[in-house]
């Protein structure tokens, strides 16, 4: 087979880890068909921007490197420019009119058609294949495709389609390549994780599938992303309780608490049910970390259902809590509602219930205050080390900063003595 490289690549991966793992698989094919994937921009020929349009912000965002990268087109720096992912799936036909400069745009759901547009060969025995854009002993693991809540704020089952859950053997396949490429710690990820396996199994099986991953060797830690709180599998709960490599640790978007917020939602929950499935969580899971994410802003929160939610998050005192402000979303049902609280309101509120947070979180530290904790090292930042504790995902969560009198190996596990705290972060030592 001929070794000439046809063309240079540089992949600008856009939003959520889910992108990140499309990017990966996108990258494998077009490098084993002899196309060179640049570092940068700069030595590439064509850049491909997986787009996000979760919400306005990511959109304008998407938008931006798109016309970033147009003008590098005209001034010669590029000889092409695509556009894939979510935003291009919702938005194609009026991004191509705004946008002419761009080559082709792909839906989300056009792997191949990308592939293929670039020269190459899309090989599907390559269904397990990635190119790592994580540090190598981390790795997003995808287990299903799109969505079938009706959150009616929400846009994705528009950009993604229906849930599709990947076969169990087809992910363990992709597990076990994994932890022989050295990769330690998998974040299970989907839109809806908890549906798992209904579609071709005739039940959430999300249990059985974390029950497997955990037994590959080599894996470390499994942690457990997006998870949804309605008709929550509890079995899952026994699996995380007993198996040893599966991360102390949830993340359960909540998005809010109020009954008549969570109804206009379509959360398929009642502030009732939400509370007893988080005291089941914590009773069944002893010291589990809980992250959630919350929506301030929504059409029909008034102060009476905003001051609910953030009597709700100091009380419940998650371990991690993100925060959103609401966003309009075409074709959505809440479309319809507007969006009559302003954004300077949102912004207001969206700052209460962080500082809230930031109270608990800095208490969550200061209990962890002159103990030993198992870290995974992540980077070097000058003369320290940066890493995680098990209660922390990658990229989004808490770090841990310690020095050492000693080499410690990206990737590895070490024992820290906590010796300061942060309200999100730790300090210690390797002594």
């Amino acid at each position: 087979m001929s070794t000439e490289v046809k063309q240079k690549v540089h992949v600008i991966t856009m939003g959520c880890a889910k992108n990140v793992v499309d990017s990966e698989k996108l990258m494998a094919q077009l490098q084993l068909s002899n196309i060179e994937i640049t570092p940068t921009i700069e030595d590439a020929d064509v850049a491909v921007i997986n787009t996000c349009g979760f919400i306005e912000a990511a959109k304008e965002e998407s938008i931006d490197m798109i016309i970033q990268n147009v003008k590098r087109k005209s001034k010669g720096k590029l000889k092409k420019v695509y556009a894939m992912g979510c935003l291009t799936e919702r938005y194609q036909v009026d991004l191509a009119q705004e946008i002419p400069e761009v080559d082709r745009f792909f839906g989300s759901n056009q792997l191949k058609d990308v592939v293929e547009e670039l020269g190459a060969n899309y090989k599907y025995e390559l269904l397990g294949e990635r190119l790592l854009t994580t540090p190598s002993h981390f790795a997003y693991l995808k287990i299903s495709e799109g969505c079938d809540n009706p959150c009616s704020f929400c846009a994705i089952p528009i950009m993604r389609g229906k849930h599709v859950s990947r076969p169990m053997d087809e992910i363990m396949a992709e597990t076990q390549l994994l932890a022989s490429r050295g990769v330690k710690e998998l974040v299970v990820i989907g839109q809806d994780t908890t549906y798992y396996g209904f579609d071709l199994y005739g039940g959430r099986t999300l249990a059985g599938l974390l029950d497997r991953l955990a037994s590959v060797e080599g894996i470390e830690w499994l942690r457990l992303m997006y998870a949804y709180p309605a008709k929550f599998p509890l079995e899952v709960l026994d699996i995380i309780a007993r198996h040893p490599h599966i991360c102390k640790y949830m993340d359960m978007p909540v998005q809010h608490v109020a009954d008549p917020v969570l109804r206009s939602m379509r959360r398929g929950i009642s502030q009732r049910a939400l509370r007893e499935l988080i005291e089941m969580i914590r009773d069944r899971v002893p010291g589990i970390a809980l992250r959630t994410t919350v929506i301030v802003g929504y059409p029909n929160e008034t102060e009476r259902e905003f001051e609910e939610l953030l009597s709700f998050v100091h009380e419940a005192r998650f371990d991690r809590l993100g925060v959103f402000t609401y966003s309009r979303e075409d074709g959505t049902t809440a479309d319809p509602l507007l969006d009559p609280v302003t954004a300077e309101e949102k912004e207001r509120r969206k700052a209460l219930v962080m500082e809230v947070q930031q109270e608990i979180s800095a208490a969550h530290n200061e209990h962890l205050l002159h103990t030993r904790q198992r870290v995974i090292v992540d980077r070097m930042e000058g003369d320290q080390y940066v890493g995680r504790t098990e209660r922390d995902a990658p990229e989004i969560d808490n770090e841990v900063f310690f020095s050492a009198d000693r080499h410690v190996g990206v990737g590895s596990f070490v024992d820290v003595d906590i010796a300061d705290t942060s309200e999100y972060d730790l300090y210690g030592c390797l002594c």
